[in-house]
């Protein structure tokens, strides 16, 4: 596996990005890994941007399987988990053929807000592509309204 990158290495953002190191969380990185295939990218080789969101909710369910929460029972209990908020820094650009692992982790839940922070690195570590944030809330999915509170047992899980 990659060696994890130092955090002060990500270039600082406009503020969208960056986070907090009081409520940074001290969990391990999750890792994904993906090849940048021709239909991911554009007429010029480059991963197209749409594709990294893609990989990004591919990492974050995979995450969730691997701790026990099978996304389609999720649905199934009455609840979602959609996107409200998105952000991303492109680092530099990935190309056709090459291969990058996904890293996520749950950083900061705020009441019903959980929010995620990703970077898409190079196998090595040694490049980074992507970093970003994406924060969930949850969904009754049958009033079609947010949750005042996390169901307990998906609370106590990211807990």
């Amino acid at each position: 596996m990659p060696k994890e990158p130092n955090a002060s290495a990500q270039l600082p953002s406009s503020g969208t990005i960056q986070t907090d190191p009081l409520t940074e969380t001290s969990q391990k990185w999750f890792e994904y890994p993906v090849r940048a295939q021709p239909h991911h990218t554009d007429y010029a080789g480059v991963v197209w941007h749409g594709t990294y969101i893609a990989w990004m909710e591919e990492a974050r369910v995979e995450y969730l399987r691997s701790i026990g929460i099978n996304y389609a029972n999720l649905v199934a209990l009455g609840f979602d988990l959609p996107v409200v908020e998105l952000s991303l820094r492109y680092h530099t650009p990935l190309r056709m053929g090459e291969a990058a692992i996904v890293k996520t982790r749950t950083n900061n839940m705020q009441g019903v807000r959980i929010n995620w922070d990703y970077q898409i690195q190079s196998l090595d570590g040694q490049q980074l592509y992507i970093s970003g944030r994406v924060t969930l809330v949850a969904i009754d999915r049958e009033k079609g309204k947010v949750m005042r509170q996390l169901p307990p047992a998906l609370k106590d899980i990211f807990v």
